[in-house]
C-alpha cells in the first residue's frame, strides 16, 4: 500500500487555501526575536527621552523577567584560561547566580570586575544563549621578583606587580633590584635567553644608573653588562666560559662593558687557599 492517499473527487476543482501569515508558530518565533533584541538594549524607541524612555525601560525589565520563564536564565558558567586565579575569586567578581535572567547580566561591568583580580591581565565575558556565560581570561606571566626598599613583589613581563605575599614558590625566578627595574625586567630576561647555558648561574640583577645591568652570579661573581647590546656581551661571556671555565675560577668581577674585551678581577684569597677552601 502506498503512503500517499489520492483524492476520490478529482472532477470538482478545489480552491487553494493559503496558510495565514500570522499563525501561532510565526508569532512565537517573532516574539522570541523581539524579546532578545529589546532585552539586550535595542529597540526602535532608543532615541526617545522622558516618559517614553521610562516606559520603555519598565517594559524591558518586564520582558527580561518573562524571558527567564522560557529558558533564558543562567544554568552554566564556562571559564577558559584560568590557572593561577582561584575559582571562588572569579565567581565573586562575576556576581552571577544560577537561575538569574541571562539577558539582565551586565557583561561590561563583569569584565571590569574580573580584570581587577591580581592575576588577570584581560578578560572577555560573553552570553551563549539561552543559558550559558562564557568567561575567557588571559593571566599575567611572572618573569621576576622585584626587590625594592626591603620589600619583594612578583612582577609580570610588563613590569606590573602581581603579588606581594606568598612568593616562596617563585624562588626560581631572578631577583631584580632598582626603582625602575620592573620596566626593564622583560628586556633582561630576553638578554639572558640568548645564552641559556649561563641562565642557571644568575641569582639577581641590579639596574644601575637607569642605563644598564649588573648581574650577581652564584659564587658572588659580579658581571657588568654594557649599556649597548648587552646580549652580544652575554654571548661573549658564554664563549669564554666554554673555553676557559671562568666561573669555576677565583674571580670577583667580570667586566664586559668594553666591546670585544673581558676584564677580570680576581677574588682576594688567603695565600694557599682556593675558592672552595682546598689546599693549592
Amino acid at each position: 500500500m502506498s503512503d500517499k492517499i489520492k483524492s476520490t473527487n478529482a472532477k470538482k476543482p478545489r480552491n487553494k487555501v493559503k496558510a495565514p501569515f500570522f499563525n501561532g508558530r510565526r508569532i512565537t518565533r517573532a516574539l522570541y526575536v523581539m524579546l532578545i533584541l529589546i532585552a539586550a538594549g535595542g529597540g526602535w524607541w532608543a532615541w526617545s527621552s522622558g516618559a517614553v524612555k521610562r516606559v520603555a525601560e519598565k517594559a524591558r525589565w518586564q520582558l527580561i523577567a518573562a524571558s527567564s520563564q522560557i529558558g533564558f536564565k543562567v544554568d552554566e558558567i564556562l571559564v577558559v584560561g584560568r590557572r593561577e586565579t582561584k575559582q571562588e575569586d572569579l565567581l565573586k567578581a562575576i556576581r552571577l547566580a544560577r537561575g538569574a535572567p541571562i539577558l539582565a547580566f551586565d557583561l561590561d561591568a563583569a569584565r571590569r570586575r574580573v580584570e581587577t583580580l591580581p592575576w588577570v591581565q584581560r578578560a572577555t565575558v560573553e552570553r551563549m544563549l539561552p543559558d550559558t556565560i562564557l568567561l575567557n581570561v588571559v593571566e599575567r606571566r611572572p618573569v621576576a621578583v622585584w626587590q625594592h626598599q626591603g620589600r619583594f613583589a612578583l612582577i609580570d613581563d610588563s613590569g606590573e606587580v602581581i603579588l606581594r605575599k606568598g612568593l616562596g614558590r617563585f624562588s626560581d625566578l631572578i631577583v631584580v633590584v632598582g626603582e625602575d627595574a620592573p620596566r626593564q625586567a622583560a628586556g633582561l630576561i630576553a638578554t639572558l635567553a640568548v645564552a641559556p647555558e649561563l641562565r642557571s648561574w644568575v641569582k639577581a640583577a641590579v639596574w644601575v644608573g637607569g642605563r644598564r645591568w649588573n648581574l650577581r652570579l652564584k659564587g658572588d661573581i659580579d658581571v657588568r653588562l654594557p649599556e649597548t647590546d648587552p646580549a652580544a656581551a652575554w654571548i661573549r661571556l658564554a664563549e669564554y666560559e666554554k673555553a676557559h671555565q671562568l666561573l669555576e675560577r677565583d674571580v670577583q668581577v667580570l667586566d664586559l662593558r668594553i666591546p670585544d674585551q673581558l676584564i677580570v678581577r680576581k677574588t682576594p684569597r688567603p695565600q694557599g687557599k682556593s675558592r672552595k677552601g682546598q689546599e693549592t
